[in-house]
């Protein structure tokens, strides 16, 4: 038993009998259940309840044994002295408020329909599952998953404005500024991810502002600040970037970065660090204003022609500086530009419009449902479990509930395991 189930209970009034008695046999009456508390302090605040016909208003704890109450140390905590009921599933102990009055108790395990304590005990312990629910799912209603879906969604772009936030904070609301770090990080994709965040933050955007005209420039500033441009190579490019990268660092007093922070082991020639900075910088090169214009685009179409940019011939027939390869344009691919939509584009607009109070969801969700689905163990598996994931809205709704309800247990919070537990 957790004590998560006995908020549940409570919070939703699942009573088997209404009249509730205490085991001081006094008649409950519940008027408010009160808010539910996640800080520190008693589990609901603000409670009313008719004790005896006695209206009191304060704050209920929860504990699965009564003896918890010492073992937290709840009477020594002024914060509990506004408790008005103790709720517990076996009353192992009689707790006395500071007047020395036994606290009032109820034992709710007396109150619990039989039924969802059953599908309480299979759906969370009862299976070793990849998720809890995986042999009921298929019976849970498809308008209810939906809605929640998107509610999900939602969530997860709380999760990601978080850190977007932060950024903003930090670069003092420069989107611009914060929409290339963001951009850059999901270039190094997950193994490079954080290189390259690293290597954004270490350029102040305002020396992005003004050098963006002239890709050469832009591209010797990214390469030269990773630390690509330390190396003896005998190539006209490759020099030619060095002399502008020196050149910028004397002016900006600027600070390279180690070469070896980025990874190329076991990954694709398209993903290597060195063709994402290349893109990157023809990206920005194109686009000096880039936030201003991905701002008020809406269709998944736009932006593939707003981020179909040219990377210097150079790159067309090499991966890396050292070695040449067989030709070929290594244009951003509309794969690639889903991702950026999915983890950049769509979060920061999201926070641009929500901060100044223009956020409508309707609207906002027409993009993300153009794009289409990630594919990833988490999806195929949902999938295997008949839930589909036609775009990436509903994707990204998926991996937000594995990793953030059915890894951890969180049945009671889930709007799929609130409905097994009441059939």
């Amino acid at each position: 038993m957790r004590e998560e189930f006995l908020y549940y209970v409570w919070q939703y009034k699942l009573f088997s009998n209404p009249n509730l008695q205490t085991v001081q046999n006094e008649l409950i009456e519940i008027k408010k259940t009160g808010v539910l508390n996640k800080n520190e302090g008693p589990d609901f605040l603000n409670a009313q309840l008719y004790i005896d016909g006695q209206l009191w208003v304060g704050n209920i704890e929860m504990h699965v044994k009564a003896s918890d109450w010492y073992l937290h140390n709840h009477e020594t905590d002024p914060n509990y002295d506004a408790v008005i009921l103790h709720v517990v599933w076996e009353n192992d102990a009689i707790i006395y408020t500071k007047n020395n009055d036994p606290l009032i108790t109820l034992v709710l395990k007396d109150y619990i329909d039989e039924s969802i304590l059953n599908n309480y005990n299979s759906l969370l312990f009862a299976n070793k599952n990849w998720i809890s629910c995986e042999n009921q799912i298929d019976s849970v209603d498809a308008f209810l998953i939906k809605n929640w879906q998107e509610r999900l969604y939602f969530e997860r772009l709380e999760q990601k404005s978080k850190s977007i936030e932060i950024l903003l904070k930090e670069s003092k609301l420069d989107y611009e500024a914060v929409l290339f770090q963001l951009l850059a990080k999901n270039f190094g994709l997950k193994i490079n991810g954080d290189a390259f965040l690293n290597l954004a933050k270490a350029i102040d955007f305002s020396i992005i502002r003004k050098v963006a005209h002239d890709q050469t420039k832009l591209t010797a500033l990214l390469f030269g600040m990773a630390g690509f441009l330390e190396a003896e190579i005998e190539s006209e490019y490759y020099l030619n970037l060095k002399r502008e990268f020196n050149y910028l660092k004397h002016k900006f007093k600027l600070v390279s970065k180690p070469k070896n922070s980025f990874q190329f082991f076991r990954m694709r020639p398209t993903n290597f660090p060195t063709i994402r900075i290349a893109q990157l910088a023809a990206l920005f090169a194109k686009h000096q204003n880039l936030f201003s214009k991905i701002i008020h685009l809406n269709k998944k179409d736009d932006y593939y022609k707003l981020f179909s940019v040219n990377i210097d011939d150079f790159w067309k027939e090499h991966y890396t500086f050292e070695t040449t390869s067989k030709k070929s344009p290594k244009k951003l691919t509309k794969s690639f530009i889903d991702l950026l939509l999915i983890n950049t584009i769509v979060p920061l607009k999201f926070v641009y419009l929500k901060n100044r109070g223009e956020f409508t969801e309707d609207t906002f969700l027409s993009l993300i449902q153009e794009v289409s689905s990630e594919k990833n163990g988490i999806i195929s598996k949902f999938l295997d479990l008949g839930i589909s994931s036609k775009n990436a809205m509903e994707s990204q709704a998926l991996l937000q509930l594995k990793n953030n309800y059915c890894t951890a247990k969180k049945c009671l919070d889930c709007a799929i395991g609130n409905n097994l537990l009441r059939n």
